[in-house]
């Protein structure tokens, strides 16, 4: 039987009355000017609403996303299917919004960001939790900016996989790659690979069936990565079972995946997170590598800090490779239930030129108005100092007002001029509902 996973990040949209977390004490964590602004604010009906993913850039400066609800056709809970949006600048700083697609029969619930090839075309995954098993599908732009929507492939949600949940990546042949949360040879979850065919058929392969019986991990919901020789880096928030007792699989993991002369591919499993009041665990995003070849990312758990129901607060970790093939683990940063830090990231990485490491929190950074007791959530920058520690910096806290979002759960990219640019699953203006917001924040 198909193993349904409803990310944490669509939890929290459902219930953001009913967040709890406890107020502890601790130093405080530095902060940078605030230069937040709010570029669009979701308004349900034909507009989208529920942003889970972050965004792109096309070479002209657009920004593309997705929304998990909203649109022309209505699905679960009577709240629309989602939408795929286009947000143009204009030369007053103001930004106009397109929804370029909205979902119904064919694919619903996208939660992922979008990917861009050279012809200007958009790709994706839409979950299907409430419609399907997931498709992945192609927006193309044509004549007069009307844009032609297709699927490329429909998960039947066994062996295959089920429930894309996280973005695509491709390579230079066009290939496409990414992680289903449910479905596999062993009903935990796959990784994948699309080959364009004659004709405009595209064909799935299973790289890898998650199994947690055999230590392995379970449950991909982030993006999968490329290495300079090809190899394939991922997450499972599950699984990898390490004698923990984040569940009875285990706490999840960090794989990689080589391919070998023959064309299949082998799974390592790089670190198993533990429970042990240090290490963080249930990672929700995917990674990012520098040019040394050290992967870095997030935890929603885990970590020294105690926070709602004795989990820890989450996590940022590198994994650094060393002889032998091994792997060695470092927490960055624990993050801190003080009532200033934020808490819970279920966002992925963004690094610059220097090494800073840049992220959101879905929770904490306690604001005027506050969302629940902990906060709204954070946008925050790590920096690396030159005796191995990092430094973090709060670069916004998010507030409850109707002039700004809040639970942010994807994370940031750069823009022109160096500015940051992301979403938030709910606030804004427009809506009672919470519909959300894009925002950016200014260096």
């Amino acid at each position: 039987m198909l193993t349904k996973l409803l990310s944490s990040t669509l939890i929290a949209a459902l219930a953001v009355a009913s967040f709890v977390a406890k107020i502890g004490v601790s130093a405080q964590v530095m902060r940078a000017p605030d230069k937040e602004k709010v570029l669009h604010n979701f308004g349900r009906g034909k507009d989208g609403a529920l942003p889970e993913a972050g965004l792109i850039f096309d070479a002209a400066g657009n920004m593309y996303g997705t929304t998990f609800w909203g649109g022309s056709y209505l699905c679960g809970y009577d709240n629309g299917c989602g939408t795929i949006f286009r947000l143009t600048p204009s030369a007053n700083g103001t930004w106009t919004e397109k929804v370029l697609y909205s979902f119904g029969s064919q694919g619903c619930e996208p939660a992922a960001a979008l990917i861009l090839d050279a012809a200007g075309n958009l790709y994706g995954t839409a979950s299907g939790n409430d419609c399907d098993n997931g498709t992945v599908f192609r927006l193309a732009p044509g004549h007069n900016d009307i844009w032609t929507y297709s699927v490329l492939y429909s998960f039947e949600g066994g062996a295959d996989g089920a429930e894309p949940v996280s973005s695509l990546i491709s390579d230079a042949a066009g290939n496409l790659y990414g992680t289903t949360a449910g479905g596999g040879e062993f009903g935990w979850g796959a990784a994948f690979e699309l080959k364009p065919q004659a004709g405009g058929k595209w064909t799935e392969k299973v790289l890898h069936s998650f199994n947690p019986n055999a230590e392995d991990g379970s449950f991909p919901v982030a993006a999968l990565i490329f290495d300079p020789a090809g190899n394939l880096y991922g997450t499972t928030w599950s699984g990898g079972f390490s004698g923990s007792s984040c569940d009875v699989y285990g706490c999840g993991t960090v794989f990689q995946l080589t391919s070998s002369a023959n064309g299949n591919w082998k799974e390592r499993v790089l670190h198993r997170f533990k429970d042990n009041g240090k290490d963080g665990h249930n990672p929700d995003a995917g990674l990012v590598l520098d040019a040394g070849g050290n992967l870095y990312g997030t935890t929603g758990n885990g970590g020294r800090a105690s926070c709602s129901g004795g989990y820890g607060c989450g996590t940022v970790f590198e994994l650094m490779p060393g002889v032998n093939g091994n792997w060695t683990e470092k927490v960055l940063h624990s993050f801190q239930n003080n009532g200033s830090d934020g808490l819970y990231p279920e966002a992925g990485l963004t690094l610059d030129a220097v090494g800073n490491l840049y992220g959101t929190t879905s929770e904490g950074g306690i604001s005027r108005y506050g969302c629940n007791t902990s906060g709204c959530g954070t946008a925050f920058v790590l920096k690396p100092n030159a005796n191995g520690n990092w430094t973090e910096e709060v670069l916004h806290r998010f507030d409850n007002t109707a002039n700004d979002g809040n639970f942010p759960a994807a994370g940031m990219i750069f823009g022109p001029h160096g500015n940051l640019y992301g979403t938030t699953i709910a606030g804004g203006s427009v809506c009672t509902g919470n519909c959300g917001t894009v925002f950016k924040i200014t260096q």
